[in-house]
């Protein structure tokens, strides 16, 4: 039996799923299980032919990155599960780089690549979480880190399973950042894995900037705070919001597309619709917890 199950998450992913795959195919032995997010452009086919015969699933409709990979786990049995992004191809010791780093750290459920851009610049070694509650990318080596960047990530699967799964909801973005969040309530810690490169083709599939970019960033980072963070600081940030989409007409806003009026509005009523689930949730996950709120926040926001 192999030690991981690595999730390859695509939608539209013709122009370059194959690449990834290519390259799982220099991996320690591992189960490679591809979600197809009911693509209409001949992933399907493509992931059907190749010769390293991936499982497959195509999903009936599109549940986004989050969506779908919490779609998968109550399949995975395996000890680790990677996410990895269609557009992301790992070198070849990727995969034992981050076993072996875990099994390591036992007091670790979730481990975090080097993410390397087409242009050789680096784009993630692990995630920071900043002063008012936002998951940033950290590109030098060195630093501890909150967190791990979904796009190329080996977790626990025990672990990933107990501390609630995967933010369905999400859609996309901020899944990582909220899991991650998560397993620190758990106790347990996340660890940055430099030799495990992984080269991105950043916005392959979704268009950082877009409308629905910048929707689902600040929808997902106002849910993530407000099932994850202390109180005080989750109805803080999402005020703060409040505040700043309340005085944009009277005065004039940064260029900015996440500063823009409609898209803010639809933000909050979507947080707003969601609040009682978010409640819920927010329950859930403190009942789980070995770790306070306001002490994972004081150890890790703005560092």
């Amino acid at each position: 039996m192999p030690s991981t199950t690595v999730v390859v998450v695509t939608w539209r992913g013709r122009d370059h799923i194959t690449a990834c795959l290519d390259a799982l195919a220099e991996q320690r032995p591992h189960r490679t299980l591809v979600l197809d997010n009911a693509s209409d452009d001949g992933t399907a086919a493509l992931v059907a032919a190749h010769p390293t015969g991936p499982t497959a699933v195509r999903l009936p409709r599109n549940a986004g990155y989050a969506g779908a990979l919490a779609a998968v786990l109550p399949h995975v049995d395996t000890e680790f599960i990677a996410w990895l992004n269609d557009d992301a191809v790992p070198d070849a010791g990727w995969l034992g780089h981050l076993e072996d780093a875990l099994r390591a750290a036992p007091g670790a459920a979730a481990a975090t690549s080097s993410l390397l851009l087409a242009d050789g610049a680096t784009q993630s070694v692990g995630v920071r979480l900043t002063a008012d509650g936002h998951g940033a990318d950290l590109v030098r080596a060195g630093h501890e880190v909150f967190g791990f960047c979904g796009g190329a990530a080996l977790l626990r699967t025990d672990a990933l399973k107990s501390c609630g799964g995967v933010p369905s909801g999400f859609f996309c973005y901020y899944e990582d950042t909220d899991t991650a969040f998560r397993l620190r309530l758990a106790g347990h810690r996340v660890i940055p894995v430099g030799p495990a490169r992984v080269r991105h083709r950043h916005g392959a599939s979704t268009n950082p900037g877009s409308r629905l970019f910048h929707r689902w960033n600040e929808r997902n980072r106002l849910l993530m705070l407000l099932r994850c963070a202390p109180a005080r600081v989750a109805v803080a940030q999402v005020a703060r919001f409040a505040a700043l989409t309340a005085v944009l007409p009277f005065r004039r806003a940064p260029e900015a597309g996440n500063f823009r009026l409609p898209l803010r509005l639809q933000v909050l009523a979507e947080v707003v619709l969601r609040l009682p689930a978010t409640a819920v949730q927010r329950f859930a996950i403190g009942r789980r917890a070995k770790v306070s709120r306001a002490a994972v926040w004081r150890d890790w926001a703005g560092r």
